[in-house]
């Protein structure tokens, strides 16, 4: 419950849960105030004759009560999470106080149709009470997504940024121990993989679509396998696929050395995630990376992109495996995820 209460705009969720209800209570106080002037029973649809459909009075306001409730819940509540984009916030929050106030106009001109008459069948839509009514429900949800504060509140993002800066204050060289880098191949390697797919699938799919479909895929599978993100901190070195598949989690206590070394990728097997014979590699281009020695004996190389950040990558690594091996652990308190 805590979790979800922390993923929502509790003010506004006040205003939210209120205003609908108020709104229906409204309605129905004036449905009663002008019940001695109604037919009995009401009509609940009309046609160029007039009244087509009926239903009691405590019908008509009850269920016109709750269709103001749910209309207001259903849309008002599209603006409650916090994890939304400001501007869809500010949308659903007017949008909500429109289609609340108007399902309250629609059922108000209906009665104000009706009063003054002995039978419902010579009614009709009070058609002044539903244009102004409409009106001021677009005016009102206007001004409602204007005026609506959708700023993100104290959150678990905030928590641990608060945590980072706090660690960092503590540990002046926090900040040294962390490096974060995307890799990938050279923009000519992704330009020759387009033309080698994106041509071919458009020939092939003239006469088999879904085979040129598949083409295109798997052109854009292999460019994602020639990316990587690499993160280097006190906890050690991992390296993710295109940004999202973990391919490489090494601790800090398991490197022995990194350096920073021009190798070639035929060395290690090739572009791409290799793993053989006890050494492992996530290279996207020959040219500048960091080899690895684990305390296991095994080894492995990752793309840097240029001679300066292997370096720095190279430095990072060295420094934090010396750290956790004279006993100063990785600092996952003072850490977080990026």
């Amino acid at each position: 419950m805590g979790k979800f209460m922390e993923s929502m705009d509790t003010k506004a969720l006040r205003f939210v849960a209120g205003f609908p209800v108020v709104v229906a209570a409204a309605f129905a106080v004036c449905a009663f105030l002008l019940r001695p002037d109604l037919p009995e029973p009401l009509a609940v649809r009309w046609t160029d004759d007039g009244g087509a459909a009926f239903a009691p009075f405590a019908a008509y306001v009850w269920v016109g009560a709750l269709m103001i409730v749910a209309a207001g819940w259903l849309v008002l509540s599209q603006a409650l999470p916090v994890s939304r984009p400001v501007p869809m916030r500010r949308i659903m929050m007017g949008a909500g106080l429109f289609l609340c106030l108007f399902v309250a106009t629609a059922l108000a001109a209906g009665l104000v149709g009706q009063a003054g008459l002995a039978d419902a069948r010579e009614s009709r839509v009070d058609l002044t009470v539903l244009a102004l009514g409409s009106g001021a429900a677009v005016s009102l949800g206007v001004v409602m997504g204007f005026v609506y504060k959708a700023d993100r509140q104290w959150s678990p993002e905030d928590d641990r940024a608060l945590q980072l800066a706090i660690a960092k204050e503590l540990d002046p060289d926090l900040a040294r121990d962390s490096i974060r880098l995307w890799v990938h191949a050279r923009s000519s390697v992704f330009v020759m993989i387009g033309i080698a797919s994106l041509f071919p699938s458009a020939l092939i799919a003239i006469a088999v679509p879904w085979l040129g479909v598949l083409l295109v895929v798997l052109a854009v599978i292999g460019a994602a396998f020639l990316c990587a993100r690499i993160k280097a901190d006190r906890q050690g070195l991992k390296v993710l696929l295109a940004g999202v598949v973990p391919v490489m989690d090494v601790p800090a206590g398991a490197i022995s050395a990194a350096s920073a070394a021009d190798v070639r990728a035929a060395d290690y097997g090739g572009w791409g995630y290799r793993h053989h014979s006890g050494t492992a590699a996530m290279l996207v281009s020959s040219g500048p990376a960091v080899v690895v020695k684990k305390t296991d004996g095994q080894s492995l190389a990752v793309s840097s992109g240029s001679q300066d950040s292997a370096a720095r990558l190279a430095d990072v690594l060295t420094r934090v495996a010396d750290r956790a091996h004279r006993g100063g652990g990785p600092a996952g308190a003072g850490q977080p995820e990026s």
